[in-house]
């Protein structure tokens, strides 16, 4: 049996719907009176494994999980060693630099050297600066970061960007973006390796299944 990694939170609808297409339903994990972090599907095939969006490449790294979706963002942050097999395409949002609308910076690099950056996402955002070859100092948040720029603390964010609605209403403008983010499928490595047919069936049903776009 296969045990697969499945975030929780905004990612979940559209992972179960996903792996439904391919005959395994995890529709259990959208029941709210659902407590369970592992459920196995009825068919057999595979279980879950209940995770927060950030531990589901750690699960997957290490080898408790064979197979896992996860953001795109994450594996970004982390650079933890998966293997990336599909572009879900659902998920989809931007890691976009973010200041003040009334601000007079339009690009990244307009602004100034060591400046102050707020992010959840500090190593994306450090090899991006790194990358301009502008030197800032990053501040680490691991909630609303748009506070930054509205108390001051910080010129501009690093942060996912959506529909970018929270920007406009907290004031903030989107000036840059660093990369498109959506829902991969991943792979350990050695499980991949040593695979009888049955993840590589599973990931060609998921790929007919989501019709998956290039990996970034």
């Amino acid at each position: 049996m296969l045990t697969i990694a499945l975030a929780k939170g905004a990612l979940l609808k559209d992972s179960v719907r996903c792996f439904a297409a391919a005959g395994i339903d995890f529709s259990a994990l959208l029941d709210k009176g659902n407590r369970q972090l592992m459920v196995p599907s009825p068919c057999g095939r595979a279980r879950a494994l209940l995770v927060r969006n950030g531990d589901v490449p750690v699960y997957v790294s290490y080898g408790q999980a064979q197979l896992g979706v996860v953001g795109y963002d994450v594996l970004q942050e982390h650079q933890l060693p998966v293997a990336q097999l599909l572009d879900l395409g659902f998920g989809g949002c931007r890691m976009s630099v973010a200041v003040k609308a009334s601000s007079p910076y339009r690009r990244a690099a307009d602004l100034p050297a060591h400046c102050r950056i707020a992010s959840k996402f500090t190593r994306c955002a450090e090899r991006f600066f790194d990358g301009l070859d502008l030197p800032v100092e990053l501040i680490h948040l691991t909630g609303s970061v748009e506070l930054g720029p509205i108390t001051g603390m910080s010129e501009a964010i690093v942060d996912l960007v959506a529909t970018g609605r929270t920007l406009a209403e907290n004031g903030l403008v989107a000036i840059e973006d660093l990369f498109h983010s959506t829902a991969r499928l991943v792979g350990n490595p050695l499980a991949l390796r040593l695979d009888q047919g049955d993840m590589q069936q599973l990931v060609k049903e998921l790929a007919a299944a989501a019709q998956p776009i290039e990996v970034a």
